[in-house]
C-alpha cells in the first residue's frame, strides 16, 4: 500500500538516478544524512535535492518534508527503499531521507532529474 506522504510515482529509472546523484555528491560534492540533518539543510534552503524513502515506519517521520521542499522550492523525490538510500549515501545502515546539498561530479545529471521530477509532478 502507498504511503499517505507519496504524492507521485516515480519510475525505477527515475529513483536510480537519484541514487546515482548521491553516491556522487557523497563522493565529490556533500551530502546531509537522516531526517534531521535533512530537515536543517531544507530550512536553511542548502537542499538541492531530497530524496524521500517510500517504506519509512512510522510515516511520521518524514511525513513534513515534501510540504517542507515544496515551502521552499526544492525538489524532491521517492525513492523506494531506505535500505538502497542508506547504501547510496555510503551508511552501513537504511536511510529515511537524504539531502544532496553540493552535487559534486554530477550537475548536468541532476538538472535532468529536476526537470524529469517537474514533469512527474505535473
Amino acid at each position: 500500500m502507498a504511503k499517505s506522504y507519496v504524492k507521485f510515482e516515480v519510475p525505477k529509472e527515475v529513483a536510480d538516478s537519484a541514487y546515482q546523484i548521491i553516491e556522487s555528491a557523497r563522493d565529490n560534492g556533500k551530502i546531509r544524512k537522516g531526517t534531521n540533518e535533512a530537515t536543517k539543510a531544507i530550512e536553511r534552503a542548502e537542499a538541492k535535492l531530497v530524496a524521500i524513502a517510500s517504506d519509512v515506519e512510522p510515516e511520521e517521520v518524514v511525513m513534513h518534508l515534501p510540504i517542507l521542499c515544496e515551502e521552499k522550492d526544492i525538489p524532491f523525490i521517492y525513492v523506494p527503499s531506505k535500505k538502497e538510500l542508506g547504501v547510496a549515501a555510503g551508511m552501513g545502515v537504511p536511510a529515511a531521507s537524504i539531502a544532496v546539498v553540493a552535487e559534486g561530479g554530477s550537475p548536468e545529471q541532476l538538472k535532468g532529474l529536476v526537470k524529469k521530477l517537474a514533469e512527474l509532478k505535473g
